[in-house]
């Protein structure tokens, strides 16, 4: 596959940075919200030819260079038998773990239930145009285990969450291995129907301090780092919010680090082992601005790009709803139409 996306992870130079978005397929994309309004959540992820649709509609309609599996990091609870609806204000457990007297013998991993993901992929390599690449995904332990003890869903500020963690911290560590156990034949799964790179996303890695996330949940970051990298598929990984936490992550937990707005990129390469390429950061608030202030904070990363080969244009988190479509169409043209080198 010839791939300015894949080359960049694979090290390679090439005249200009890959970019593609977090949250790309769907929110910003009419065409999308067109088939929202005929299709729940739900019925996308489980039809293989409509999450192949959705997967594919931003490489049309933005013009990205990869494409991202069309799916959600709450498929492996859903998978453990934990029973999930999305809901207009996100994704709701029937019994949040918090809530159960003895949450390892409520859960019931079943890694069948994850077999219409696959089917999905299928359908995407066999529409997809020639040399996109498909990222596959999932959420890491400490995200997707703050949503199954929450039980609600994105507008939670999981602070119920939390306190369990430090009330239940040995039964945490089991339900942490619960879940990396499925998380792991779930992304080889991913591999073997041939997604060609991996995102691992910690959206809510700023949620406990940086001492317990290293002692609880970055040896299994490491792990899915390690069942992904053996397969010779390129890994990067997404710890939004984690900060100064920058510091404990080395060349074990990722091939890439995709850096949230929070943290400059300039002091994320310096942090970091010149080993791990970046990812990121533009603020995806910025898109709600005119063209002429996007394009002005763009040529700050220019200037970073220029410097830094190994790096992936995307944005600090993903796309927020009622973002205007043509201000990311503009940043796609813009990053492919500067003269980076």
């Amino acid at each position: 596959m010839h791939s300015v996306f894949i080359d960049t992870l694979k090290g390679k130079a090439t005249s200009r940075p890959p970019v593609w978005y977090m949250r790309q397929a769907g929110r910003v994309l009419p065409s999308y919200l067109n088939l929202k309004e005929k299709h729940s959540f739900w019925e996308m992820m489980k039809s293989p030819e409509l999450a192949a649709k959705v997967t594919l509609l931003p490489v049309y309609d933005l013009g990205v260079d990869a494409a991202i599996l069309f799916s959600d990091i709450l498929v492996i609870p859903y998978a453990m038998g934990m029973g999930l609806d999305f809901t207009a204000n996100g994704p709701v457990f029937e019994k949040p773990i918090r809530l159960i007297d003895k949450p390892l013998d409520a859960l019931h991993p079943n890694p069948d239930n994850l077999n219409y993901i696959y089917s999905a992929i299928d359908e995407i390599l066999n529409k997809r145009p020639a040399n996109t690449p498909l990222i596959g995904f999932c959420g890491a332990p400490l995200t997707v285990l703050s949503f199954m003890i929450q039980g609600l869903g994105s507008r939670s500020d999981f602070s119920d969450a939390v306190k369990w963690m430090f009330a239940h911290k040995q039964e945490l560590k089991k339900l942490v291995e619960e879940v990396t156990e499925l998380t792991l034949i779930y992304v080889k799964n991913q591999i073997r129907h041939g997604i060609d790179a991996f995102q691992l996303f910690e959206t809510n890695a700023g949620l406990i301090p940086n001492d317990f996330y290293a002692e609880v949940f970055l040896p299994s970051v490491e792990k899915i780092a390690q069942a992904v990298r053996e397969e010779a598929v390129p890994f990067i990984f997404f710890p939004k919010g984690i900060g100064n936490g920058l510091e404990m992550i080395s060349p074990a937990h990722a091939d890439f680090l995709s850096i949230d707005w929070l943290t400059p990129m300039e002091l994320a390469r310096k942090i970091l082992d010149p080993k791990i390429g970046l990812q990121g950061n533009l603020d995806p608030r910025l898109l709600f601005a005119s063209q002429a202030a996007i394009e002005t904070e763009l040529k700050k990363h220019l200037a970073f790009g220029r410097k830094h080969q190994n790096w992936i244009f995307n944005l600090g988190h993903g796309f927020l709803p009622g973002t205007p479509f043509d201000n990311a169409r503009f940043v796609t043209d813009w990053v492919k139409n500067q003269e980076w080198r």
